[in-house]
Formats: C-alpha cells, sequence, structure tokens
C-alpha cells in the first residue's frame, strides 16, 4: 500500500532533497508500526515529537492504512518536550565516541555528561540514556532508532565548537547557568580545595598566577582558570550576545 508523509522543520535534514518540505508518496510493506516507517525513510524516532494522520494525532504504534495522510513534526521547544517527561531541572547527558570533545566542553560548563572514549557498544549507550534518564547526543542515526532511546539528537555539526553551539542552542543551556562543576576528564563532581593542600603537584609557575583550585572527588585532577577555561567563558559571552 502507499501512504503521504509530510516531514516539518528540521527533520528535513534527514531527507533527500527532492523530499524536504513536500508531501511524497512512500510504499509500505505488511504492517508496520509507523514508528518503523518513518526511520524507514531516514528519520529517527526521537527527533520526533507529534505524528498527524488524517488530521488526528497518533503514537509511534500506529499501524498505518492505505491512502494514510501523515504529517511528521520536530518538538517546538526540545528542552521542553524532555521537561515534561522527566521533571529534570537540568538536562543531562550521554555522548557516543564520536563526541568526545563535545562532552568536555559540556561537562566544562557544568553539565553532567557520560562519555567514554573506549567505543561503547550501541546497547549500552542507548540504555544509559534509558535507565538514567539521558539525552542521547550522537553522530550515529543507527544508534538512536534503537526502541528505548526516547530523548535524543543527531548531532549536525563536525566542529567541536560548533557543536557546543548547537546543543546550547537546542536545549536553552544558558538558561541554567554555567556552573565549572565537573570533571572533563572523568564527569566525577569538583569540590573547591586549598592551595597548599595541592601545592605539591603544581607548577611553580601555576602557583604564581592562580589561588583558586577545584579537585575532582572521583579521579583527584585537580582544575584552576587557565586559557582554556577563558576560552570557553568568551565562547558563551558570544553566545549570550547572538
Amino acid at each position: 500500500m502507499n501512504i503521504t508523509l509530510r516531514f516539518h522543520g528540521r527533520l528535513n535534514d534527514f531527507l533527500p532533497r527532492s523530499r524536504r518540505a513536500v508531501a511524497f508518496a512512500q510504499s509500505v510493506d505488511g504492517a508496520p508500526a509507523i514508528k518503523d516507517t518513518l526511520e524507514s525513510v531516514g528519520v529517527p524516532h526521537p527527533e520526533i515529537e507529534r505524528v498527524v494522520v488524517n488530521g488526528a494525532p497518533v503514537d509511534m504504534a500506529y499501524i498505518a492504512q492505505p491512502d494514510d495522510i501523515c504529517e511528521i513534526y520536530p518538538p517546538r521547544q526540545p528542552i521542553d518536550f524532555y521537561r515534561a517527561a522527566f521533571a529534570e531541572l537540568r538536562p543531562t547527558f550521554v555522548a557516543d565516541v564520536h563526541l568526545g570533545r563535545l562532552a568536555a566542553y559540556l561537562r566544562m560548563l557544568g553539565f553532567d555528561t557520560v562519555y567514554s572514549s573506549v567505543d561503547l557498544a550501541d546497547p549500552l549507550l542507548a540504555d544509559i540514556a534509558y535507565r538514567d534518564q539521558r539525552i542521547l547526543l550522537t553522530r550515529d542515526l543507527g544508534l538512536l532508532k534503537r526502541k528505548i532511546v526516547r530523548f535524543g539528537y543527531f548531532v549536525r555539526e563536525t566542529a567541536p565548537l560548533r557543536q557546543l553551539a548547537e546543543i546550547v542552542e537546542r536545549y536553552d543551556l544558558l538558561h541554567y547557568g554555567m556552573q565549572a562543576l565537573r570533571c572533563t576528564n572523568c564527569n566525577g563532581a569538583l569540590e573547591a580545595v586549598a592551595k597548599d593542600e595541592i601545592a605539591p603537584q603544581m607548577t611553580a609557575q601555576t602557583l604564581r598566577y592562580y589561588d583558586e583550585f577545584r579537585r575532582c572527588t572521583a579521579c583527584g585532577k585537580v582544575y584552576w582558570r587557565g586559557s582554556h577555561h577563558e576560552k570557553i567563558e568568551r565562547f558563551v559571552d558570544g553566545l549570550r550576545g547572538g
């Protein structure tokens, strides 16, 4: 049978140009859920908020009928979509192996972000997102299409700072304030530590120019306000300025 599909907004990023923002016919074999039909044309279900069939909203388990007309929409405000489900005041993330620098930047801004440089298996990443109520960030469409992934996002940009700007905008992260309270190395919480306590670990130059330090409660890494942190602050100031 044939049905008609039309995708709206950023969902068109996943389609060939000839199918973007236009209605097109799609052949359907058997009786798959609408989720499977939409993903078969390239659009992962976590990027979809609403499916309307013949003028009425349906869920992802809906079984398409001959000549259905389907309109598919992305979230208008992705962070509100997330909050409505989890009542989470501050979003948390899990990032795949391709997004290490983005994960470090998110941690630097104070956002709890699970990441491992070891290529974790897709089922494990999907399970972490589901179990811990995290937003899955990935460059792998196959991972994003896993059934248990409810909240996820395909990162469009390839340069890490542009990726950060993309995520900050999509999830309105400036709203939460930037708190340098996460270890970029392991995601552990940071706590203030006295200068004399960590002095044996520091170079003389670092001790000469810096007086405030934080230490990771998990791995013990020590942090201070160096040039890289200042670079991120300038970047965030730029985002605030539009």
